[in-house]
């Protein structure tokens, strides 16, 4: 009987199951390194996970990537992937380091950074709107020449943390000073030099927006999921709902699919999974605005492309980050139906003390995972300044219009209950 293979995941929240899920399905040990909010006793009691090995990666990475080698050469392991945006560099760094497939460590730099992302698309001659970075706040004023409104958000941010629109030129310095204080506070709860800031201001663009979940492996690109995420005008960008597949006619698909294998291309991405963002101006046009080397969502992007296409999202990845090839390359899955992903609004903020009519929902037959993102007292910040979401509820549906439905029910149906402020 062949040996199981072993792959190290980085910075996986075992909250999220899916990812831990599809190494059982595809038969594959994990290593966990546990994300800094994660207990050990939790990582120890995720599926598949045969060992649990704890690295300060953001304290000190140099001695995180010490013992990692160390752990290697007392027993090797197959391969190494990432779980989450915040380690896509060391993981990069280390599959180098010890001569495991994964993305370059100049890839991992350019999809942490959205001013290099711009840069690489423009030179592409990829879709891009207007753009200027800003190395302090007090060059807001370098912003003024663009065609108003715009967006302001960090270089390396992530879920739309800081991400402000900005109508006029009156409030372009405030809303800069704001993004660059939230950027400033999370490096240092970080432990990251405040050098590390930075500021990319960018001309608005009007449509909804979608995203792209793909596979690369040796530089081949396949796009297996596009979902539909509607019109998110701001001022703050708090997502909702995602559904897929996406309901759009298949020139704009082809679009789609032709714009996110071009930035795979110009960002140099050639192994692993991606979660592309997209806005389609007019509703035509697609314009990319980011892209992380990782699955989006936390894992629950695996979820919505599963649910929707039949592609084993997942457990592809971790195959590729074993050097092996998808199985989907060799055979055509079989579309799956509607799936979406809800994420229970905000709202004010504050200490949580329940989710309203969870209960419920997690009986509906429709409802494949609840999940319950932030315990009683968890402290929730509003966007921009977004510290995670109460609940995250993924569901399954006949069709796409089912899913709508379903959507403003559950709209209708959950509300984060927070305790009163003295």
């Amino acid at each position: 009987m062949p040996q199981r293979q072993k792959i190290v995941l980085v910075g996986q929240l075992t909250l999220f199951p899916w990812v831990f899920e599809a190494a059982e399905r595809a038969g594959i040990d994990l290593v966990l390194v546990p994300r800094g909010d994660d207990t050990v006793e939790n990582a120890r009691r995720a599926k598949a996970v045969t060992e649990v090995l704890p690295l300060d990666i953001d304290g000190d990475p140099a001695a995180a990537l010490a013992a990692l080698v160390a752990r290697y050469r007392q027993e090797p392991f197959d391969g190494i992937m990432a779980g989450n945006e915040k380690v896509v560099p060391f993981v990069a760094h280390a599959a180098r380091t010890l001569g495991l497939p994964g993305i370059s460590e100049d890839a991992a730099a350019v999809v942490r950074d959205k001013r290099s992302m711009r840069r690489l698309l423009r030179d592409a001659g990829l879709h891009t709107p207007g753009f200027v970075e800003l190395d302090r706040p007090d060059r807001w004023t370098d912003a003024l020449p663009l065609r108003f409104p715009v967006v302001v958000k960090p270089a390396n941010g992530y879920s739309s943390l800081g991400v402000i629109r900005v109508d006029d030129k009156d409030s372009l310095e405030e809303a800069v000073g704001n993004t660059w204080k939230l950027v400033e506070a999370n490096l240092r709860q970080a432990g990251e030099p405040a050098g590390e800031a930075g500021v990319l201001v960018e001309e608005y663009l009007d449509g909804p927006e979608v995203s792209a979940e793909s596979l690369v492996h040796g530089g081949r690109v396949r796009v297996c999921a596009v979902s539909w995420k509607g019109e998110l005008t701001g001022p703050y960008f708090e997502e909702s709902t995602l559904r897929a597949p996406a309901q759009l006619p298949a020139e704009i698909l082809a679009a789609i699919e032709e714009e996110v294998i071009g930035a795979h291309h110009a960002f140099g991405i050639t192994e692993g999974t991606t979660h592309t963002e997209l806005r389609l101006v007019g509703g035509i046009r697609p314009v990319l605005l980011e892209m992380g080397a990782r699955i989006g969502g936390g894992g629950a992007m695996h979820y919505v492309t599963h649910a929707s296409s039949g592609i084993d999202l997942a457990a592809e990845a971790l195959r590729i980050h074993l050097g092996r090839d998808p199985e989907c390359w060799s055979r055509e899955p079989e579309p799956a139906g509607h799936s979406a992903f809800y994420l229970v609004p905000v709202g004010s903020g504050g200490r949580l003390v329940r989710v309203r009519g969870l209960e419920e929902i997690e009986a509906d037959p429709r409802v494949d995972y609840v999940i319950r993102s932030a315990a009683p007292g968890t402290l929730l910040r509003p966007y921009p300044d977004w510290t995670g979401y109460p609940a995250l509820v993924l569901s399954h549906h006949e069709s796409d219009a089912a899913a709508v439905e379903f959507r403003d029910h559950l709209a209708r149906t959950l509300r984060a209950e927070y305790e009163e402020q003295s």
